[in-house]
């Protein structure tokens, strides 16, 4: 396995100062499963502590990205419960998943997190509840920041007024819309709101340049991006292009292969044990739907990337 050997090449990066609370990069943690197909929550710890050793700035879960429509609200809670044990005590900061068709479950998750010691919530727009009541309701459960993930026909304005309405949403994960215009005028018109992005973070530093405060790619690549966020804090625009595009090359591979793509770089990386994905695979996964299964060119391809860009 290479994961040694990244975690040489990113050492220098960790000793850098940490960027202010909720900004750099934060990436959507996989979910990894026992062959039974149940929820395998110590290498769901062991995620979280590879991801503190490469640098990441903060993590999220579950997501899009973590299968979150697969999981029962037992195990959302005890994979919360491992994943907020295993940062215990470590400069990566928690955002905790709470999104659900029950507000009711969402208020139950929020307060867990908070009780375990999660640095922020974040959540998906409701089905079940107008945004400015159930937004409401999480951030009394818990009083802690919030990452809303605009989706969908979500506006500009229809995110800040949620802000104003409910000031503990200070945070935003765009993937509404044509997210490089928006993020502008997220900057121009509320500069003090962090602006996050995912989509495998593949414009990450035309985002930067608007004025993004990081970005939520999968977890297998963390250091590539962790690399070109430092440099581009350290005002090397262009050594932070060139470390960007290391992770750039895995972008059309996990559009093509999705969540299973993403857990076989963990899996080549040491960390995951396999690359089990649940039924239904695309659900509502958007952006990280599977478009082609993962088969064994895919698999080779992945190896031959990793194997390039962690020379």
């Amino acid at each position: 396995m290479l994961l040694s050997r990244r975690i040489l090449l990113a050492a220098p990066l960790l000793a850098a100062p940490p960027p202010p609370p909720f900004r750099g990069i934060y990436p959507i943690a996989q979910t990894p499963f026992h062959p039974d197909g149940s929820l395998d929550a110590p290498t769901l710890a062991k995620q979280i502590q590879f991801l503190h050793r490469l640098g990441a700035h903060g993590v999220a879960w579950p997501q899009l990205a973590s299968e979150f429509w697969t999981l029962t609200p037992e195990e959302r809670l005890t994979g919360a419960t491992a994943l907020l044990a295993a940062a215990r005590g470590k400069s990566i900061r928690t955002v905790i998943g709470v999104q659900a068709n029950d507000p009711d479950l969402s208020v139950r998750l929020a307060r867990h997190a908070a009780q375990n010691g999660a640095h922020a919530l974040i959540s998906l727009p409701p089905d079940s509840l107008p945004l400015r009541e159930f937004f409401t309701k999480i951030a009394a459960a818990a009083n802690l920041p919030i990452f809303l993930q605009a989706v969908g026909n979500l506006s500009v304005d229809d995110v800040l007024a949620l802000h104003h309405a409910v000031p503990a949403v200070r945070l935003i994960k765009d993937e509404a819309g044509l997210t490089l215009p928006r993020i502008s005028a997220f900057h121009a018109q509320a500069p003090h709101v962090g602006i996050f992005t995912g989509a495998h973070g593949k414009t990450m530093i035309d985002e930067l340049v608007r004025g993004a405060s990081g970005s939520m790619p999968a977890a297998g690549p963390a250091d590539l991006y962790v690399r070109a966020f430092h440099l581009w804090e350290q005002k090397k625009e262009a050594a932070a292009a060139a470390a960007f595009a290391k992770a750039a090359v895995f972008v059309p591979e996990f559009e093509q292969y999705g969540i299973e793509g993403l857990k076989y770089l963990l899996f080549l990386r040491g960390v995951f044990p396999n690359h089990h994905v649940r039924e239904p695979r695309n659900a509502i996964a958007g952006a990280v739907a599977t478009k082609f299964k993962l088969d064994d060119a895919g698999k080779r391809t992945l190896r031959i990337l990793w194997q390039g860009v962690s020379r």
